[in-house]
C-alpha cells in the first residue's frame, strides 16, 4: 500500500464514521449535550471538518472549502469566519446548530478535496516542513497523520454521543 492509498483510506474511513452519525440523527439528537459544558453532534462533526478544512487547505496553499463554497455564509454561524472550534466555551459549542445535510455536504465536500490532494503527494512530499513553530519542526507526513487521528477521535466521541442521545429520547 502507498502513502497515497493510506492516507485516502484513513480519510474515507473519517468519511464513512460522519454519515454513519448523521445517518437518521434528529437535530435534537445533533443537539443533544450529556451535560452543560459537553460537545454536541453537531459541534463535534463541525469541529473535525473546520480542522481538516484549515489544515489540509493550509498545507495544500488552498482557500478553505467552509469559505470558498459558500458553508460560511450559508450557516451563519455567530463565529469568526476562520474559527475552527479550537478552545470554545461552552456557549460557543452550543451555538454551533446545523443541519444534518449541511453538515454531511460541507464534510464530503472537504473530504473531496482532501482526498485529491493526498492522492497526489510523493513521499518525499511528506518529509517536507509544513509549520517550524514546534520543535522538532512538523513535517507534512505528521501534520497528516495529526489531522487523521484528531478526525478519528471527534468522530467516535460524535458516534458515541449519538447512542447516548438516541437513549434519553
Amino acid at each position: 500500500m502507498s502513502p497515497n492509498e493510506l492516507l485516502t483510506d484513513g480519510f474515507g474511513r473519517i468519511r464513512e464514521t460522519v454519515r454513519d452519525v448523521l445517518d437518521g440523527v434528529s437535530q435534537d439528537e445533533l443537539e443533544f449535550r450529556a451535560d452543560p459544558a459537553a460537545n454536541s453532534i453537531c459541534w463535534l462533526i463541525w469541529h473535525l471538518t473546520r480542522v481538516q478544512d484549515d489544515h489540509i487547505g493550509e498545507v495544500a496553499g488552498l482557500e478553505q472549502v467552509w469559505l470558498a463554497a459558500g458553508f460560511e455564509k450559508q450557516c451563519g454561524l455567530p463565529l469568526d469566519p476562520l474559527d475552527t472550534g479550537y478552545g470554545h466555551d461552552s456557549a460557543q459549542v452550543g451555538s454551533v446548530r446545523l443541519p444534518a445535510e449541511v453538515l454531511a455536504r460541507y464534510h464530503d465536500a472537504t473530504c473531496e478535496r482532501t482526498i485529491a490532494f493526498v492522492s497526489e503527494l510523493t513521499e518525499a512530499d511528506l518529509d517536507k516542513v509544513v509549520d517550524r513553530r514546534w520543535d522538532p519542526p512538523v513535517t507534512l507526513g505528521v501534520r497528516l497523520v495529526s489531522v487523521l487521528d484528531d478526525d478519528m477521535q471527534h468522530a467516535g466521541q460524535a458516534a458515541f454521543v449519538k447512542g447516548l442521545a438516541q437513549r434519553q429520547g
